[in-house]
């Protein structure tokens, strides 16, 4: 066990730890400069003073959708005299129109935040600020899946174009879910004029450059070998090709390596880091999913810890639930909570997302079992990630109320 005075001790592993970091923007972007372009075409536009075409951007969560975007946005601020005027706004902090609106109001006319302003007044605001010198602001909504009222802020936003004479909005949403849009409703989908542009995961070839590009600023020299670089490459490629879970290995073979006292990060080191990263990033997942993918979510976690209401589908190790079950506990789980439960059809959507992510398994039953339905497993403890749901879910509801 490290004492402090060995944690206060300068590393014999890590060069600088921020390096190692997802939210860290390298100066060159690894396989991703035709996804950087797109970007970039998307903004020329509104860095000449024109209202360009609203932008999606897709993909799971590690394809580096917030890496390239942060960084075109570094490439804008050396660029003089432009007209276009951005704001960052991430969605998980700034989850609803009115905070949004606020946040932009707070990044360009900061004399008139937090004074207790209406959505209509925050509105009168922006837009009286474009027309006054034929402004283009360009929101950028990161995680725009997560705002819980994002008809509202899409109209809203598309809207300002139709109200000004001069200058615009463009708006660049970033999210994982490729069908989220399916939720907006028909007005808003006929105001967007979006393109789109879907950032696919992540091959082992390419994590291995990334993280070896990585090393070079995070580590010491010669802290770890190629051997063991491919190895972490490979293992976040299986896991679906995520970029910030190679990081996380990466780091947390650096981690246990430095509690050791030793100078140098063993296979042994990332085999155990990968395991534990693994789950570490699947939690984090777990914190950026829309509000009915947690619900539907937390309701397996809870039916799998009391092993469901047919307790024969257990093989001793792993809980089967079928899935109009599941369905059934959704919705009470939602009107407990005074939230409309989503129809059958957006539930089938939301666990086929869930499985998608990794975060649940489903297989038809066959014959035998109540004729041919759909069962359902839970890929991670039950106890842990009903804790955390818990937390995102009663813990944000409470920080909410407060608000």
């Amino acid at each position: 066990m490290q004492s402090l005075n060995d944690m206060l001790s300068e590393s014999r592993i890590f060069a600088n730890r921020e390096a190692l970091s997802p939210h860290f923007i390298p100066k060159k972007l690894v396989s991703r400069s035709k996804e950087i372009n797109g970007i970039e075409r998307a903004l020329a536009p509104s860095l000449k003073g024109e209202r360009g075409r609203n932008l999606f951007i897709y993909g799971k969560t590690g394809t580096g959708k917030t890496s390239c975007t942060r960084y075109v946005l570094d490439e804008v601020k050396g660029i003089p005299n432009t007209k276009a005027k951005i704001s960052y706004i991430n969605c998980k902090i700034y989850n609803s129109r009115y905070r949004v609106l606020n946040k932009i109001v707070s990044d360009h006319l900061p004399t008139y935040a937090k004074r207790g302003y209406g959505t209509v007044d925050l509105y009168e605001k922006i837009t009286n600020w474009i027309e006054e010198d034929n402004k283009i602001l360009v929101a950028i909504l990161d995680e725009v899946d997560i705002v819980k009222d994002l008809d509202d802020l899409v109209y809203t936003l598309t809207r300002i174009n139709s109200d000004i004479r001069a200058g615009g909005v463009t708006m660049i949403g970033i999210a994982n879910r490729i069908s989220f849009k399916d939720t907006l409703d028909p007005r808003s989908l006929s105001t967007l004029y979006e393109s789109e542009l879907v950032f696919p995961p992540y091959y082992a070839n390419e994590l291995y450059e990334i993280i070896k590009d990585r090393v070079a600023t995070g580590f010491k020299p010669n802290v770890i070998n190629e051997d063991t670089l491919h190895f972490i490459a490979a293992a976040a490629a299986r896991e679906g090709g995520d970029a910030r879970l190679s990081l996380k290995m990466l780091s947390k073979a650096g981690e246990l390596a430095d509690e050791k006292g030793t100078d140098k990060i063993t296979m042994k080191d990332a085999e155990e880091a990968s395991k534990l990263a693994d789950t570490d990033i699947v939690y984090e997942l777990i914190g950026t999913l829309p509000e009915h993918h947690k619900l539907v979510l937390y309701s397996i976690a809870l039916l799998t810890q009391s092993g469901g209401s047919y307790k024969k589908l257990t093989d001793g190790v792993d809980t089967y639930l079928f899935s109009g079950e599941v369905y059934g506990r959704y919705k009470s789980l939602a009107e407990s909570m005074h939230k409309e439960a989503k129809s059958e059809r957006w539930y089938r959507k939301y666990l086929s997302e869930l499985e998608m992510q990794g975060l649940v398994a489903s297989f038809e039953s066959g014959k035998g079992i109540r004729g041919h339905t759909k069962l359902i497993k839970l890929l991670y403890p039950p106890q842990k990630t009903k804790e955390v749901l818990e937390s995102e879910i009663f813990g944000r509801e409470k920080k909410e109320e407060k608000e």
